[in-house]
């Protein structure tokens, strides 16, 4: 089975997917036994993280949407 086939049958199990960010924490808290308060404040950036990640995409999907519409249309008799 492929590794998309196995991410989706976990998913389907009801196991959460994995992220980079989540991976980070996880290790963090492994490593040093992090407090709520600070597990709190890893989650809180890992959702900044990928809103400015997709604030990104938003932007260039506008700047390529803009760059098509170049001149104007002129009837002609």
């Amino acid at each position: 089975m492929s590794e998309q086939g196995t991410a989706a049958s976990a998913n389907q199990a009801g196991t959460p997917e994995r992220c980079l960010c989540r991976e980070m924490v996880d290790h963090l808290r492994e490593c040093f036994g992090v407090s709520p308060d600070v597990s709190e404040h890893f989650t809180n950036s890992r959702i900044e993280f990928l809103k400015g990640i997709r604030a990104i995409i938003d932007s260039r999907i506008e700047h390529l949407s803009k760059a098509g519409q170049h001149g104007t249309k002129i009837a002609v008799e």
